[in-house]
């Protein structure tokens, strides 16, 4: 039996180590915003430098440490999963659609920029625009992470180590609360990939979003634990299926969910 792609990997960022030590020029995440007519693709070494500055600002910027939580408001997008990523890489709970009054720091996109205000600790705001653009204006009581992230350092070392039995996710499943470790995240993506057919070189196109585990496992973590690699869609409920089918021959995409 071959063995699992980073099979001594037990926390999310070690995956993220094991794809850049195997194939760093490869694509790891496509995104299309079907709005704005955007389409982004990074390779897992363009997407590991920007978790490395994500991780510094979070670090050495926002004061963030293990065992803080994070309440991502975030749509599923290629920063929202570099905001995983870098949270892992810190050791911070990762608490996507969480309540910011109850965290340490909240990171949201514009549309949640509302809610995010009941955060007492650091904020963070993320414009989603096309080239990673700034906010016109920078949201009140808000660091703009555009403006904030490219003079961050391009290589990331924890000031603590990531301990894999520590809290990384707190999400839900079915409607029910989920609350992993670094290992067990692994684990259950590892589980992931193999119920839905994925290996290596697997290619999953995803509309989930990232609120809960159904939408991370199919759009970053089972992918991501297989050696794949995902095509995130968003404001896509327009498209034709003609249009989707371009799309998965263009992309050369494996697997469709959502």
């Amino acid at each position: 039996m071959t063995a699992p792609f980073a099979a001594d990997a037990h926390a999310p960022a070690e995956l993220l180590r094991a794809a850049l030590g195997e194939d760093p020029a490869r694509p790891l995440i496509t995104f299309y915003d079907d709005r704005s007519g955007e389409r982004v693709e990074l390779s897992v070494k363009t997407f590991d430098n920007w978790v490395a500055k994500t991780a510094n600002l979070l670090q050495d910027e926002l004061n963030a440490a293990p065992e803080d939580r994070a309440a991502l408001l975030l749509p599923a997008h290629w920063q929202s999963a570099v905001w995983l990523l870098a949270c892992w890489s810190v050791g911070v709970t990762a608490v996507p659609a969480g309540d910011p009054a109850e965290a340490q720091l909240v990171v949201s996109g514009p549309d949640g920029l509302a809610a995010a205000e009941a955060c007492g600790g650091e904020r963070v705001a993320l414009a989603l625009r096309p080239l990673g653009g700034r906010f016109p204006q920078r949201p009140e009581g808000f660091l703009d992470y555009a403006a904030e992230v490219p003079g961050q350092g391009d290589r990331f070392a924890p000031y603590s180590p990531v301990v894999a039995d520590s809290l990384a996710l707190e999400s839900s499943v079915d409607g029910l609360p989920l609350k992993l470790t670094g290992a067990q995240t692994v684990q259950l993506a590892r589980e992931g990939a193999a119920r839905l057919g994925l290996e290596r070189g697997s290619r999953v196109l995803s509309t989930l979003s990232y609120d809960d585990w159904a939408g991370l496992e199919a759009g970053l973590l089972a992918p991501l634990a297989a050696g794949g690699s995902v095509v995130l869609c968003r404001n896509s409920e327009g498209l034709t299926e003609d249009q989707w089918q371009r799309r998965i021959e263009a992309e050369r995409v494996t697997h469709r969910l959502g």
